[in-house]
């Protein structure tokens, strides 16, 4: 796809939100030319933090200008990188966070961080699969879903079954669109929506266990 666009004059700008911190990323052997990740997902940094990795041919305009503290006297934005791109005051509690998070991967190591999560995610696939009347989105699991798998149990909205895995067995999921819209009209379920699970480096094999579990009783009371 990066030789396409290339070839037609096109910059290949890659979101890694989901796979930044436990999916090595290679800018070079991808062909990307800007790399766009956020800190509160995989990075384990605040939520509010992100960044954009630019390639040597890459030249951005500032989306906001003004107080800079440098340059104070120049009309506009300074051309230098990165005073150019930060304006204001920036968030320095939250970027000393998300320096945190980076320093937490690089020790634990990105390999070893997306084998768990890869490893919790095909124990959820192979535990679903068993569970009539639920329905997965998506390929067959392990760096594919990069921890995250989304389903759908029989009819039943997405936002219902949400909040019974919260308010009878305590677990946190997320439903509804998932900020991907168009997704969900390719796949129909722009009415219902889709339940979605997320699994960390911090979950274990016994939580992914005790989710299938309530996603078997979910399933059986819609059954009736």
């Amino acid at each position: 796809m990066a030789d396409v666009a290339h070839r037609h004059g096109a910059t290949v700008v890659l979101d890694v939100a989901q796979t930044a911190g436990h999916v090595p990323v290679d800018m070079g052997a991808l062909g990307a030319d800007v790399i766009a990740f956020t800190g509160h997902k995989g990075m384990f940094g605040p939520q509010g933090t992100g960044g954009l990795v630019l390639g040597p041919d890459v030249d951005v305009e500032p989306l906001k200008v003004g107080g800079t503290g440098v340059s104070s006297y120049d009309r506009d934005q300074p051309r230098s990188y990165p005073a150019r791109l930060e304006a204001g005051t920036l968030n320095a509690h939250g970027l000393a966070g998300l320096a945190a998070g980076v320093g937490f991967v690089l020790d634990v190591g990105v390999d070893a961080i997306g084998a768990h999560v890869a490893s919790l995610t095909e124990r959820f696939l192979e535990g679903v699969a068993r569970v009539a009347g639920v329905r997965v989105y998506g390929g067959s699991g392990g760096a594919g879903n990069c921890g995250v798998v989304a389903l759908n149990v029989g009819d039943a909205p997405s936002s219902q079954v949400a909040d019974v895995l919260d308010d009878r067995f305590g677990i946190c999921v997320r439903a509804g669109a998932h900020c991907a819209p168009l997704m969900h009209e390719a796949l129909g379920t722009q009415g219902q929506g889709a339940v979605r699970f997320s699994f960390s480096h911090f979950n274990t094999a016994e939580e992914v266990d005790r989710g299938v579990e309530a996603l078997d009783e979910v399933a059986r009371a819609l059954r009736g």
